[in-house]
């Protein structure tokens, strides 16, 4: 069967003002720096260089920068892809539909006096990133390929630049019906709406949809947690209704345990926070739902209740998949009353004691000791029935350490991939538990203290 596009673009039969028709700047000297083949034989695509830099487009396409809204830190701005263009929705051969995005292409209408462009670094860094969080089982955007450009983009210095080819079951984003409620009409948001359900809740009503769309977030950010995994910009524009992970910018993942980690050099305040997330997901659910208000119900203040007791409903849902993933790490097969309480003092522990928190995990799984501090704690959980099974397929051995990721970078920027290809041969079943992660598990000196992570625009 011959590899080759098969484009549709349904966005586009959304009003216009949603979206702005735009192809690609092209650029000097394209050449594929990291291509995920495995990926692409799901898709149906071809590696074609040309395509994922920009030079070329696919056919069937119809290139789009998409409008969007969205509070960053609290404060509501108006957005969109300022150096993002949508090719077209890639039809599989089981029928299902995934975007396909260049990030990078150039200069839109939205970029607010931006470039357009990117780095090699952050690129890289999202490929990896993305692919080792479907590896670990998170719902999240892909990473297709990584195009070298052949030109620099200036940041603080000069980089090299390229362009990031991101797989997505959508782009819609709580900040394109913010987007949609703020500056369209009433039948905008019913219209985006209705494209939404088609495309991501099938069947649903539109209180269903509020209610599906949150139970998808309440699993995400519990799988989040169970993993130390850090955002790091949870604005509204970056979360995605589908329920995947997307935009990893100043995203990390936490060595030392402390609930108050954050890593974003932007996020000064600790909006963010690992502890945060939680609260920062119904917080933009919440705005996701105002701009429903209208769908939800002809009475207003009806409507306000539908969505209001929604919005309440997250924190059962989130601390229901919280606790069952916490039970599977401890390889707990019976849940009691008391498992709260077990878990909450050995977090308390790793806290005190400064505990890395995913080897802390895979120790329990190996059968080994924590240390005196825990050796209470280890008896009571010793006494309960477990199974080992169980804690190996939630438990990693291995997860994109931040010191691995930025030695990976550093020798990509000097044009030696061999480090990144090692990276992402380890991160790939990181549930194996293989003699070759060893390495991958260990830590640096001083891994808890000065890490700080960037937006990388």
């Amino acid at each position: 069967m011959p590899v080759k596009w098969n484009l549709d673009n349904s966005y586009t039969k959304l009003p216009a003002h949603f979206y702005s028709k735009q192809a690609p700047s092209p650029v000097r000297s394209p050449r594929l720096v990291i291509f995920n083949h495995a990926l692409a034989a799901s898709l149906g695509v071809p590696p074609e260089p040309e395509v994922f830099a920009g030079n070329a487009i696919p056919e069937g396409s119809q290139p789009i920068a998409q409008a969007y809204a969205g509070h960053q830190f609290g404060y509501f701005t108006m957005l969109g892809d300022g150096r993002a263009l949508l090719l077209g929705e890639q039809i599989t051969s089981s029928c299902e539909r995934f975007d396909i995005q260049l990030k990078g292409s150039g200069r839109t209408i939205y970029s607010r006096g931006g470039d357009g462009r990117a780095a090699l670094g952050p690129m890289l860094r999202e490929y990896v990133m993305s692919e080792a969080m479907h590896a670990l089982g998170i719902p999240t955007t892909r990473s297709l390929a990584v195009a070298a450009t052949g030109e620099t983009v200036r940041r603080e210095k000069n980089l090299p630049g390229a362009i990031l080819t991101r797989v997505a079951s959508s782009h819609i984003r709580v900040g394109t019906f913010q987007y949609a409620a703020r500056f369209g009409t009433p039948e905008d948001v019913r219209r985006l709406a209705d494209y939404t359900i088609e495309r991501h809740f099938p069947g649903l009503t539109y209180p269903q949809m509020l209610r599906e769309a949150i139970n998808r977030q309440a699993l995400l950010i519990a799988r989040w947690q169970l993993i130390g995994f850090i955002h790091g910009v949870m604005n509204t524009d970056n979360m995605a209704v589908s329920g995947e992970t997307i935009d990893y910018g100043p995203c990390a993942f936490m060595d030392a345990y402390h609930p108050a980690t954050v890593f974003s050099s932007i996020d000064t305040q600790g909006r963010y926070a690992f502890e945060k997330q939680p609260k920062m997901a119904a917080w933009n659910l919440a705005r996701f739902a105002e701009t429903l208000l209208p769908l939800l119900h002809e009475n207003q203040d009806e409507a306000v209740r539908i969505a209001q007791e929604e919005i309440v409903g997250f924190w059962a849902l989130h601390e229901n998949y919280w606790l069952a993933g916490m039970r599977a790490k401890l390889g707990l097969l019976e849940a009691q009353a008391e498992d709260e309480a077990l878990i909450d003092e050995l977090l308390e522990l790793m806290q005190q004691t400064r505990a890395d928190y995913t080897n802390t995990f895979r120790s329990l799984t190996l059968g080994g000791e924590l240390g005196p501090a825990f050796a209470h704690w280890h008896e009571k959980w010793r006494q309960r029935p477990i199974e080992q099974a169980l804690m190996k397929r939630n438990n990693p051995a291995v997860i994109p350490r931040n010191h691995r990721m930025e030695e990976a970078l550093a020798a990509a920027g000097q044009g030696d991939l061999s480090l990144i290809e090692q990276f992402q041969n380890a991160l790939r079943d990181p549930y194996e538990y293989t003699q070759s992660q060893e390495e991958y598990a260990k830590l640096p000196a001083g891994a808890a203290c000065g890490y700080r992570t960037f937006c990388g625009t």
